[in-house]
């Protein structure tokens, strides 16, 4: 958003070459008062400017907001600097978040600091997880009610959702790709001899698992995490391999919107100090409508979205129907095979039988005619 500035400087810079070596070479080119369309040794760009100028120097200046550039011989397209191409190369993790959240990895479990809002959301994602989780069982342990059951909570951090799955009785395991943020995990809950046994911390990506674990958890939980990691479609699908049939997904992110930006950036990060300066990039934020498209494209039947907003003030999070900012989703693995028998090789082999029933028996081949 900031970086038209600098796109305006360096394209003037570009045009500025360019634009005193097509003078020297074609003098009679036409003056275009309002747009400019050249073309030389097949480039060519296209300018919608305001008056335009040439200095002493042969340097064309131009008070113009948006150029678009379209060079047809060496450049096959042309990327705002603002806009970043994400990997699809197979990882989710981003080393630049990595840095991030190293830096602040001794933070976690301070309730008044920087991670506040996340102690604060879990008035609302715990019994979110709970209770969605309780409508997939008959019966439950009183005390324990997530009893026997296998959580995977990916990009865990210090463990601060990690906890309190753990002592609602499930079986935990924790992943963060960051070392220090799995140490300061497993160092707050040994103080917990409960905690210790059912909780299992490991410093790994979610991909690094996913053999290992396939079809292993009744729930995986990606609590503000989809939003730093740098393929999310790849996140998704190794979301399903671990999941077991009829397993359920968790996911708690940022709207992509001008408010969420506003808020949730500049706000927040900028102005008020609530998250730290650099913690999430807006362009991997992810609407409700494109989550669901990914995840239903990828076997996750969406079964709730709900929208949750945060009060800087109070420190509290209250759920909402309004979706533009921070909002949870809930989604359950399909029990139907994956790859299924197209129908039309199922209409042929029934074909098949009744041709072969009919060639055997007499009554049936007459039934056929008829």
């Amino acid at each position: 958003m900031w970086g038209g500035r600098k796109l305006i400087s360096s394209g003037s810079r570009f045009l500025a070459v360019l634009g005193s070596g097509s003078r020297d070479a074609r003098p009679d080119c036409p003056r275009l008062t309002k747009s400019a369309v050249c073309s030389e040794n097949q480039l060519s760009w296209t300018l919608p400017i305001k008056p335009w100028v040439f200095s002493e120097y042969k340097i064309m200046w131009f008070k113009s907001c948006r150029m678009t550039f379209a060079c047809l011989n060496r450049m096959k397209s042309y990327r705002y600097p603002w806009t970043r191409p994400y990997s699809t190369s197979g990882t989710t993790v981003d080393s630049s978040e990595v840095k991030t959240f190293l830096a602040l990895a001794h933070r976690w479990w301070d309730e008044q600091g920087v991670y506040a809002p996340l102690h604060s959301m879990n008035d609302l994602r715990v019994p979110f997880i709970r209770d969605n989780l309780l409508k997939t069982v008959a019966n439950h342990q009183p005390g324990k009610p997530l009893s026997g059951m296998k959580i995977l909570d990916v990009g865990c951090g210090g463990g601060l959702l990690t906890e309190p799955l753990g002592r609602l009785g499930a079986s935990v395991i924790g992943i963060d790709p960051v070392d220090e943020n799995i140490k300061t995990a497993q160092r707050h809950k040994s103080f917990d001899p409960v905690l210790d046994k059912r909780i299992e911390y490991r410093a790994c990506s979610l991909e690094e698992i996913v053999e290992e674990t396939a079809e292993t958890f009744d729930a995986v939980v990606a609590s503000e995490v989809v939003e730093h990691v740098i393929d999310l479609e790849t996140f998704v699908q190794c979301c399903f391999q671990v999941l077991k049939p009829s397993g359920s997904l968790f996911i708690t992110t940022i709207n992509k919107t001008q408010l969420s930006y506003a808020l949730g950036i500049v706000f927040a990060e900028q102005i008020a100090g609530i998250v730290p300066k650099g913690t999430h990039t807006w362009e991997k934020f992810v609407s409700p409508e494109k989550l669901e498209s990914i995840l239903e494209s990828n076997g996750l039947s969406v079964q709730t979205v709900a929208g949750m907003l945060y009060n800087p003030f109070s420190g509290y999070w209250h759920w909402s129907e309004n979706t533009s900012l921070n909002y949870a989703a809930y989604a359950v693995k399909s029990g139907v095979q994956e790859h299924q028998v197209p129908a039309e090789f199922v209409l042929k082999e029934e074909a098949e039988e009744l041709q072969a029933t009919a060639s055997t028996n007499p009554a049936v081949h007459e039934e056929l005619k008829k």
